[in-house]
């Protein structure tokens, strides 16, 4: 009986020591991969995690449409127990069942980038997209003198980042610049080529357009090539950013950016969910400040800092 108590005893001690050296692990589950943006979220990430001991799995969907492959994303992470899990929803209703299953077993969900319809999650870390929208209408009401016409090059719908952009951007329209009309808003479903189609047929029905928003990278490269071919007094107030579209910033061809900080973004989601990993207390919701950039301000050294993190040390 002395033998078995005291095998019994070495096992917990070595179980014990197995969950102190045990390595946490944090699933980063952004929309999608290509952009540029998202390269920065992860960027971010892999910095939050160096420093906190951590390791880092990213793994997200090839577009930013499909949330069925994200769900199948997340239970995936679900399957493997990872040890938290930072999600950017690309639909804020489709993965409320994902985000509410992580809670039902005691995993931590960070919400990142985009909001959600649950409040099982920890903590949310995003840029203030509807501030974001403000900024944009109120440089277009700018840059047109406070009248005119526009149309919006929309994401897709149930995204909620770039739908509280586009309400920001309508809400100030039509409250502050009631002699600007809002025209058409059409979907590039998060592609240039569609972003591009639909510009072009705004552009063909409406030929007397003043100004374009648009609300997402894709959305601001797809309408700007649109307006590539037809120079003229159309003003197009983007949204992210390229090295693209900084040259057609430099150019004119864009009149100006609404920028976010995809790098804190990724670190912050990270050092939350280590924070609360550890038992420390979590700031529940953290708005990160949009800022506008033009030919003006493009080359402040804070500007330049945020748009072009070291990403080559963090993703090699």
């Amino acid at each position: 009986m002395r033998t078995r108590l005291v095998a019994v005893g070495l096992l917990a001690l070595l179980g014990a020591g197995c969950n102190r050296d045990h390595r946490k692990v944090i699933a980063v589950i952004p929309k999608g991969n290509s952009d540029l943006f998202w390269q920065s979220v992860h960027a971010g990430a892999v910095k939050a995690a160096r420093e906190n001991n951590v390791d880092v799995v990213w793994d997200g969907p090839a577009t930013e449409t499909d949330y069925g492959v994200q769900l199948q994303k997340v239970d995936a992470m679900l399957s493997r127990r990872v040890d938290a899990i930072a999600l950017a929803p690309i639909d804020r209703e489709a993965l409320v069942s994902v985000v509410n299953r992580a809670a039902d077993r005691k995993v931590p969900v960070v919400i990142f980038d985009s909001g959600i319809d649950t409040d099982r999650f920890i903590a949310q870390v995003a840029t203030d997209n509807y501030l974001a929208g403000q900024i944009a209408a109120e440089r277009m009401g700018k840059v047109l003198d406070g009248k005119g016409s526009v149309v919006i090059v929309a994401v897709k719908p149930g995204a909620g980042s770039t739908e509280a952009r586009e309400k920001g951007f309508e809400d100030v329209i039509h409250q502050k610049f009631p002699a600007i009309q809002i025209l058409d808003k059409r979907y590039g479903m998060a592609l240039v080529s569609q972003s591009l189609l639909v510009t072009e047929n705004m552009l063909t029905a409406h030929p007397d357009l003043n100004g374009i928003f648009a609300s997402n990278e894709s959305t601001t490269i797809g309408a700007a090539q649109a307006l590539r071919n037809r120079p003229g007094k159309v003003k197009l107030v983007g949204f992210d950013w390229s090295p693209t579209l900084l040259d057609d910033l430099q150019t004119g061809l864009v009149d100006s950016l609404v920028i976010q900080d995809p790098f804190q973004m990724g670190y912050r989601a990270v050092q939350t969910a280590v924070r609360h990993l550890q038992g420390q207390p979590v700031t529940r919701i953290t708005d990160l400040a949009p800022r506008l950039i033009d030919r003006g301000n493009l080359n402040d050294p804070g500007i330049q800092a945020q748009l072009h993190p070291d990403l080559q040390k963090y993703l090699e």
